[in-house]
């Protein structure tokens, strides 16, 4: 039934601040379905920080396939792009970052821009934390009630996710696994009901790995 597809991306949203010669970075990091989403996450944080002196942002969505930046006025180089390569070197895709800035009164410089730009994003990245998403296939297992108990047994040895049982005229088991482990659960179901259970696919859907996020 196909191969599961992996995907790491932000675990959820995070705000951070740190100061650098009395000008305050503030950064903000998201995860991000796409461009429109992206650019909305964009226009909000401008509003709410509407009044700071630069609102720097990057996006990197599909593995690098849509990808954009902004210095926001200030010289080129020196914030956009750095932000835009430190998304790009955590290894994640489909997020947004943006770096609010409040000048503070000292010139930072070229390089001190680039490094203070680039530690505020990989703040905001490393407070959000990493996730692996995985393709999981949603199955239906049909069973009789004599052979349930152990098939819900093994399903959870299996490391399989039940989201929902039913009984009737036979138990119909609703349980998610791995695109790429389905088998196991086909031929699991085919040795416990000798052949009686049945396995079918109701759905594809994304969702995290199994075992311990991404750090």
């Amino acid at each position: 039934m196909g191969q599961g597809k992996k995907r790491i991306t932000l675990a959820g949203a995070a705000e951070t601040e740190m100061e650098e010669k009395r000008s305050r970075f503030i950064g903000y990091a998201a995860p991000v379905q796409d461009e429109k989403m992206a650019q909305k996450l964009i226009a909000r944080r401008r509003a709410m920080f509407k009044d700071a002196t630069h609102n720097v942002w990057a996006y990197y969505i599909d593995g690098g396939t849509h990808a954009r930046y902004s210095d926001d006025g200030e010289p080129q180089g020196t914030a956009g792009i750095p932000v835009l390569n430190v998304l790009k070197m955590s290894g994640a895709t489909d997020l947004c970052v943006v770096v609010t800035r409040y000048f503070g009164g000292t010139l930072l410089g070229a390089g001190g821009l680039v490094r203070a730009y680039s530690a505020a994003a990989k703040q905001a990245l490393d407070a959000a934390g990493f996730a692996s998403m995985e393709e999981f296939s949603v199955l239906k297992i049909c069973c009789g009630y004599s052979e349930y108990q152990k098939i819900s047994m093994q399903l959870t040895g299996l490391g399989a996710v039940q989201d929902d049982a039913q009984f009737g005229s036979e138990v119909e088991i609703t349980a998610a696994i791995e695109t790429d482990r389905v088998s196991q659960i086909e031929e699991m179901v085919r040795e416990v009901s000798a052949g009686r259970g049945s396995v079918s696919l109701l759905r594809t859907e994304e969702r995290a790995s199994q075992g311990t996020p991404v750090e």
